[in-house]
């Protein structure tokens, strides 16, 4: 049974430089990687590179549930778009564009056939609207990208 790729989107009010960075680098995929406040990201590890590993560890803050989510990268075109490829072979590609009310990262991923697609959907757009907020207090007081 074949399931159609899901989409998800938000507008960051961020620069394209400064989103690529913050969704790309380990140290920033642990602030923001989760879709809930009662859930973590203890650990990432990025290889950022055509062939390169992804690894994330998720885990509720009670530590009655966790899971790992490893693939490799398939393209890199920074700061425009990354695409990796999970390892149960489904396939994840997240763009970023500018627009006049920031920048626009839209992630097309394949589903899982375990979980409703909904389900799915809205975890997906948990994380995302996650990293919107992480990316705008960060912005607050911008980084240093020297």
């Amino acid at each position: 049974m074949h399931i159609t790729a899901i989409t998800i989107s938000t507008t960051i009010d961020t620069t394209l430089e400064a989103a690529w960075k913050f969704y790309t680098e380990a140290e920033h995929i642990v602030q923001w990687n989760f879709a809930s406040d009662d859930w973590a990201c203890p650990s990432a590890s990025v290889d950022l590179q055509p062939g390169g590993e992804y690894k994330v560890r998720m885990e509720s803050k009670d530590g009655t549930m966790g899971f790992d989510l490893e693939a490799i990268f398939s393209d890199v075109s920074a700061p425009d778009q990354v695409s990796y490829i999970m390892t149960d072979g489904r396939k994840v590609n997240t763009h970023f564009s500018e627009s006049a009310d920031g920048v626009i990262v839209t992630t097309i991923f394949d589903p899982e056939q375990t979980n409703d697609p909904e389900m799915q959907r809205a975890g997906w757009q948990a994380i995302l609207d996650n990293f919107k907020k992480y990316a705008e207090l960060q912005m607050e007081t911008p980084p240093d990208f020297e």
